[in-house]
């Protein structure tokens, strides 16, 4: 499989904008043209041209420049849409991607391989980019057949060498199944080339009718790989390639960011396509890395902890809103790049007879959401830790159970009061009034408010005569240290109807409210 025109390709599929477009993707310091859309080319416009000379000829010409960091992230598209259709992949390099379809489809079957050409490509269009399909029993006859027109082309089996031999000698050396470390150098294959030539060989059937071992002997090993090419055979095997750890979207800025709403209008497009890549396989996003370029070489980078795996865009982007608006970059923003590291969303077992589960991607978006709300380390759920003091407790990742199989009628009972936790304790001023058997409770210095949201304006007030006192409850923890835990607990009631819970520091004699009852 190759993506067509892949630096164009590959810049498009983050502009999807600029489709309807004469477009064109130059590079170097002379502008040249490496790539240019079907409109473009329509007009006139054609590789190797610089923009100048484009632009004489098609004055509405847009010219973007080539970007590395988009062409990687569409590199590993391409990727992951093989490894959809086959568990060996190897990378190609630059928009070409050979797979294994041995036993994945029936080779007898007359239209079978046809077929599933068809629905690699509409797989590729789907994520933005667009190209060909070569089936063949080698690297050079699949590459030279996702190359002709009416895409996907079939080569029959074992007619390789008949389907190679009207083609030209330079497709030998456009062959890139060659592994890095065994790859000759361009200098090199120039030799070779020039040197078949001078032997008056003009296609690839003139070279695979030669005899091997004189082959061999005259042009070494280098030699011997392409003329084994040259009759269908591949000089090496499929090289697989390991399954990627994460999912990455970069692109390069066309001039600097320095506002935190562009960027994020610009990222909003990456974590997009991120959150639709890691759907397609099922996963989710467990942890968030940003790494930002800034001006003139420096580097911004933050990673964010999801509470539970998701891959709701809308979410991952206010995360990172959060985080930047935290700690912004001090330097114009130049390029992006999003790494994902990916994780299996939590299951739910469907039941007939019991309740509904939860959907696990909604009960995912939400904590993430709670997590952007209230930042980090916040959002859990509560466990008990070794000890004796109350506000001891750990966050362990929300988990709830399963729902049970058959639905359960609710039995009648009364209902229980829930102390909500003050943190950090308030200290407060314990008076007692020798006429009256009662004690006051005063805060210290100003009267208690709860705001458990920024926006919530309710607050609670412990103030007032105490009408009821129970206790006191003695904790002890650490007797052994130097500065032990020792308290006493009360819970009041105050004639304003505020049920609390309080201590007395019997170390300090400092008294505190930790709790009101709801």
């Amino acid at each position: 499989m190759k993506a067509a025109l892949f630096p164009l390709a590959a810049y498009l599929r983050g502009a999807p904008e600029l489709v309807r477009e004469a477009i064109v993707v130059h590079e170097g310091p002379s502008a040249r043209i490496v790539a240019a859309s079907r409109l473009a080319r329509r007009a006139g416009v054609r590789p190797g041209l610089t923009v100048a000379q484009a632009r004489n000829i098609e004055s509405g010409l847009v010219s973007r420049a080539r970007d590395p960091e988009r062409e990687h992230t569409a590199q590993e598209v391409l990727l992951e849409i093989a490894d959809a259709f086959s568990p060996r992949v190897e990378d190609g390099g630059e928009g070409m991607v050979y797979l294994d379809l041995a036993g994945i489809g029936p080779a007898s079957a007359g239209n079978g391989e046809h077929s599933l050409g068809q629905s690699i490509m509409r797989d590729m269009d789907a994520a933005g980019l667009p190209g060909r399909v070569g089936i063949a029993g080698s690297k050079l006859a699949a590459r030279a057949a996702a190359a002709l027109p009416r895409s996907p082309n079939v080569v029959a089996p074992r007619g390789e060498a008949r389907f190679l031999a009207p083609l030209p000698l330079k497709s030998l050396f456009e062959d890139d199944s060659r592994g890095p470390g065994n790859a000759a150098s361009d200098g090199d294959d120039q030799e070779i080339l020039h040197t078949l030539k001078l032997w008056g060989l003009r296609t690839v059937g003139d070279l695979a009718g030669l005899p091997a071992a004189e082959v061999h002997s005259r042009l070494g090993e280098r030699g011997t790989a392409l003329h084994s090419a040259a009759r269908g055979f591949d000089p090496e095997p499929l090289t697989p390639r390991p399954p990627p750890p994460t999912f990455r979207e970069s692109q390069t800025f066309e001039w600097p960011i320095d506002n935190l709403e562009p960027f994020l209008f610009v990222a909003r497009g990456a974590v997009s396509r991120l959150a639709a890549r890691l759907d397609a396989r099922g996963m989710g996003c467990r942890r968030l890395e940003l790494s930002l370029k800034v001006e003139p070489e420096g580097l911004h980078e933050l990673a964010i902890e999801l509470p539970a795996p998701t891959r709701e865009a809308r979410t991952l982007l206010s995360l990172i809103r959060l985080h930047l608006e935290a700690e912004p970059p001090r330097a114009p923003i130049t390029s992006m790049q999003l790494l994902a590291h990916p994780d299996v969303p939590r299951q739910a077992q469907l039941s007939l007879l019991g309740p509904a589960a939860l959907s696990p991607d909604r009960l995912a978006a939400v904590t993430a959401r709670l997590l952007a709300l209230l930042g980090p380390n916040r959002v859990g759920s509560p466990r008990t830790r070794n000890g004796h003091l109350p506000e001891r407790f750990r966050l362990a990742d929300y988990d709830p159970p399963p729902p049970p199989r058959i639905r359960l009628e609710p039995r009648p009972g009364r209902g229980m009061l829930a102390v909500r936790t003050l943190r950090p304790p308030v200290e407060v001023e314990v008076l007692t009034a020798e006429s009256e058997e009662t004690d006051r409770v005063v805060p210290c210095p100003a009267p208690l408010q709860i705001n458990p949201l920024p926006t919530d304006e309710r607050h609670v007030r412990i103030e007032g005569a105490v009408r009821t006192a129970a206790g006191p409850w003695e904790i002890e923890e650490g007797w052994w240290r130097e500065a032990p835990a020792m308290r006493d607990y009360w819970d009041i009631e105050l004639r304003t109807g505020a049920v609390c819970r309080i201590y007395r520091d019997r170390t300090s004699e400092r008294w505190f409210a930790d709790g009101v009852y709801d």
